[in-house]
């Protein structure tokens, strides 16, 4: 089965042995070594200086969350959001108690720049917050605009790259990046179960703004400076994620994975727009490389398309929210070859066509 949802995602065989290594305790030696191991190989992705990498236990809405401690108890941070992980962040703030306000745009267009220059103009935020990939469509937000604004503005952007990290370009220094969050199943390639984030030193020299005892960044980052963790890591998962980055690394790093899934999914959008199944967004370039979301040609249900492909042996994903039973998304990472674009033409064909 080849999974086509925005993760997880079909492993590598190299990765999935590597889910099957020996047991290890997570306060022995060796796993210390592996986790300094994952840091390592994290920090080299895209060569972010002054950045810390910091494991947690979890998805990736739980490095999400886990950053948003980073946000003083006492600021108001500026949410700048369109679609369902936009507005999952403000969420996550009004559970953590802190203020916050939303500059929210439709979800099939782009984040509101004039809206969120305006807002940031008023010097109140102490940070702002957007998605990078919001794979509720599937559009790759133009953070390096709203980074230009924050910069301006002189104000730090906490980035939700859950769906971009090593798939897409980040630039840290110049999109005013106080940190990222991100996970090991999507991009990467790893299994689920570990995520991270990635954050500025500075910003972890503060007093933490947890309201959370798991959830403490800071917590956790000190306890790894030391070689230790504060709750016990996925021990397994953690090896296949070290495996995974090394592989992404062997590869020719995010730039030839992000290449990769651009021919990918142009071979998708073709394939799809040939049968009549639209693209939701209303230009091709407004995709991210990962994941593309179609319209439902008029007389077929997701249901059906769901379970003739997955008769053929591939797993897509439907629609959330209000475009629940409208679309279908496809995305294009983990183990996919030319092969298996092959089966899935021929699927598509059957079950659309």
């Amino acid at each position: 089965m080849k999974l086509l949802n925005p993760g997880p995602v079909s492993m590598t065989e190299r990765v999935r042995r590597a889910l099957a290594s020996e047991d290890v305790c997570h306060r022995e030696p060796e796993f210390r070594d592996l986790v300094a191991s994952v840091r390592r190989r994290l920090e080299g992705v895209y060569g972010a200086s002054g950045f810390t990498p910091v494991l947690l236990g979890g998805s990736g809405t739980a490095a999400v969350e886990a950053m948003l401690s980073l946000v003083g108890k006492s600021e108001t941070s500026l949410v700048v959001a369109n679609g369902v992980y936009g507005e999952r962040m403000a969420a996550m703030l009004k559970a953590q108690g802190k203020a916050h306000e939303i500059v929210a745009a439709p979800w099939t267009s782009g984040i509101d720049l004039d809206a969120a220059d305006r807002a940031l103009a008023s010097g109140k935020f102490g940070h702002v917050l957007t998605v990078h990939h919001e794979t509720t469509t599937g559009r790759l937000n133009d953070v390096a605009a709203l980074g230009a604004i924050a910069k301006k503005h002189g104000v730090p952007m906490l980035l939700d790259a859950v769906s971009s990290f090593a798939g897409e370009e980040i630039r840290f220094a110049e999109w005013s990046l106080e940190a990222l969050a991100a996970t090991a199943n999507k991009c990467v390639h790893g299994a689920p179960g570990v995520s991270f984030v990635l954050a500025a030193n500075a910003a972890l020299s503060r007093p933490s703004g947890a309201t959370s005892v798991y959830l403490d960044l800071s917590r956790h980052a000190a306890d790894q400076a030391k070689g230790s963790t504060p709750f016990t890591l996925p021990t397994h998962v953690t090896r296949a994620f070290d495996e995974a980055l090394a592989e992404l690394a062997d590869e020719g790093g995010w730039k030839k994975r992000h290449d990769a899934y651009v021919s990918r999914s142009r071979r998708v959008r073709a394939v799809c727009t040939e049968l009549s199944a639209s693209l939701l967004l209303d230009r091709d370039d407004a995709y991210g490389a990962t994941l593309t979301s179609f319209r439902l040609p008029s007389g077929k249900t997701y249901e059906a398309l769901h379970a003739a492909l997955k008769h053929d042996g591939f797993v897509i994903y439907a629609g959330q929210g209000k475009f629940d039973g409208a679309i279908f998304r496809i995305a294009v990472m983990g183990d996919l070859g030319a092969p298996d674009l092959d089966r899935l033409a021929e699927a598509l064909r059957g079950a659309l066509g």
